[in-house]
């Protein structure tokens, strides 16, 4: 059986849904916006137009490379915060995709006040390599 490929709104948010403290709002009129702490990690259009663009927060040595890549392009008005707009996610797995969303989450999560990691309760485990 074939991977999935790219992500829906809906996927996304059995993914973001998951994550200990993760809320979900929108911003913008039209963008569905996950946050932890009050800190964005994740944003898409809404009602999944623009072919299901997914934006989210990378490692800063990751950037180049995932930028480099044919889909990614650094996230307009983001970038400098090393932040990656996925704008063909019909290129990468439903997985992959997955794994980058939890990444940005715990890039997020780990520049929040220990207080509030702590509030949050304990980190989501880490997948089975």
């Amino acid at each position: 059986m074939a991977a999935s490929k790219g992500m829906t709104v809906a996927q996304l948010e059995v993914v973001c849904g998951r994550l200990p403290g993760a809320t979900r709002d929108i911003k913008w009129g039209a963008d569905l916006v996950f946050s932890v702490g009050g800190k964005m990690f994740a944003v898409t259009p809404a009602d999944g137009s623009e072919s299901g663009r997914i934006a989210f927060k990378v490692p800063d040595d990751r950037f180049l490379e995932l930028t480099d890549q044919p889909g990614i392009i650094a996230s307009p008005y983001l970038a400098r915060a090393r932040w990656v707009s996925v704008v063909e996610p019909r290129r990468f797995t439903t997985a992959e995709l997955a794994t980058h969303i939890e990444t940005s989450y715990s890039l997020v999560r780990a520049k929040l006040t220990k207080k509030m990691q702590a509030e949050l309760g304990p980190w989501p485990t880490e997948k089975a390599k």
